[in-house]
This record gives C-alpha cells, sequence and structure tokens, in this order.
C-alpha cells in the first residue's frame, strides 16, 4: 500500500501515476475547451445585446424629439388661447390611457 507522499518504486508504480496523470490532464483540458466555449458564448451575447442597447438608445433619441416637437407645439396651442382644443386633446389622452387601463386590467 502506498503511503500519502511516497514515491512509488516499481515500474508499474510509476505507470499508474502516469496514468492517474494522464487521466487528470484529459479532464482539465475537457473543463478548459467547455470554459473556452462559454468565454466565446458570453462574448458574443455581449456584442448582440450592446448592439440592441444602441439601436435602444437611437430610438430613444427619436423619440425624445418627437415628444419636444409635440411639446412644443401644445406649449403654443396654450400661448394662442386655444383653450377649447387644449381640452379635447387632454380629453382625448385621458380617454386613451383608460382604455388601455381597461385592456391591462382585465384581460
Amino acid at each position: 500500500m502506498r503511503r500519502a507522499g511516497q514515491v512509488p518504486t516499481s515500474h508499474h508504480g510509476y505507470e499508474m501515476v502516469e496514468e492517474e496523470n494522464n487521466k487528470v490532464l484529459a479532464s482539465l483540458t475537457s473543463k478548459v475547451q467547455e470554459l473556452k466555449s462559454l468565454s466565446i458564448d458570453i462574448g458574443h451575447e455581449v456584442k448582440y445585446q450592446n448592439k440592441m442597447l444602441n439601436e435602444m438608445n437611437t430610438d430613444f433619441d427619436s423619440l425624445g424629439s418627437f415628444l419636444q416637437g409635440t411639446m412644443g407645439r401644445l406649449a403654443s396651442l396654450t400661448k394662442k388661447g386655444h383653450h377649447k382644443l387644449l381640452c379635447y386633446v387632454l380629453l382625448f389622452c385621458f380617454c386613451v390611457m383608460l382604455f388601455a387601463w381597461f385592456i391591462v386590467r382585465f384581460r
């Protein structure tokens, strides 16, 4: 029986140690390959997510410009004294929001 820390003295003992080392080496090699594959997949996912974020940023910028123009038109309506038209616009927005709330709530 071999004790911990003892070096095998026979040729057969060296073969056993060599065989054990080869098994451990094969196991480590497969784990390294799995990690490499995983890291490549993570890299692809990060690139895809960055692309999606850039597209969202562009969409939000264009939406911000659209809303800024809309707010400018609403401001000009209030300055001109078209309060009746402004009330219609606000009532329409309220009805749309109420309708959307009903759809979400009772779906």
